[in-house]
């Protein structure tokens, strides 16, 4: 892991374009070649980034981050503050709360929960940023990215929202849907998911592992 405090300008050339003025910020290089730009204003979304794999090329001040694509991160640096770099080793992952594993096992067991035609691609879909719970095709072959929650939170729609970001500039997947899924969803969560056009579900857990509900029973 490298971390670079810089005072820099970013230009971003790909599908899209933007642009970062000059300002201080912080350059985080990671071993997977990964480059992202950081402001001190947002607790974790980058500003840009380029997910791997792509290629770092350093000439002098000027630091360019190109994917197989074609797309570039141009950094333009007028003076670093600070740089250092530490080996973090091997990650061993996130421990998932044993209910959301377990609905997350469930849910790719029955995919067509999510609807008629719906497929299963893959269960953790590795991305730079973390693994997707689960990777799906609907039934026209659209990807869908499932965010599995056993409550439903505002944190987990801007989790949800960062990973469809990145898998939007896939070629190979995009455009690419999303839907949050939880045993509970909270009405704010609900209103942000529904205005960045995510789908929600509700998942009940029981029906996922064949149990009828004992509610209404008599005996």
């Amino acid at each position: 892991m490298r971390l670079v405090i810089a005072r820099c300008q970013v230009d971003y050339a790909g599908r899209l374009t933007a642009h970062l003025p000059m300002a201080t910020r912080l350059l985080l290089v990671k071993s997977d070649g990964s480059v992202s730009v950081h402001s001190d204003d947002r607790a974790y979304k980058p500003l840009n980034w380029m997910s791997p794999p792509c290629w770092l090329i350093e000439d002098g001040n000027l630091w360019i981050v190109e994917n197989k694509a074609g797309e570039k991160l141009v950094i333009t640096i007028e003076n670093v503050i600070d740089e250092m770099k530490h080996d973090l080793g091997a990650e061993p992952g996130l421990v998932k709360d044993g209910v959301e594993a377990h609905l997350q096992e469930l849910l790719a067991e029955h995919i067509t929960t999510l609807g008629d035609g719906y497929s299963l691609v893959r269960r953790e879909y590795p991305t730079a940023i973390g693994p997707v719970d689960i990777l799906a095709r609907d039934a026209g072959g659209a990807a869908v990215a499932v965010e599995i929650k056993r409550r439903g939170e505002i944190d987990g729609v801007e989790q949800l929202t960062r990973y469809l970001e990145l898998l939007n500039r896939d070629p190979l997947l995009s455009p690419v849907q999303g839907v949050f899924a939880a045993q509970q969803i909270k009405p704010q969560a609900r209103t942000l998911a529904e205005d960045r056009g995510i789908r929600c579900v509700t998942l009940d857990y029981d029906s996922l592992r064949g149990i009828e509900s004992n509610e209404f029973r008599l005996f």
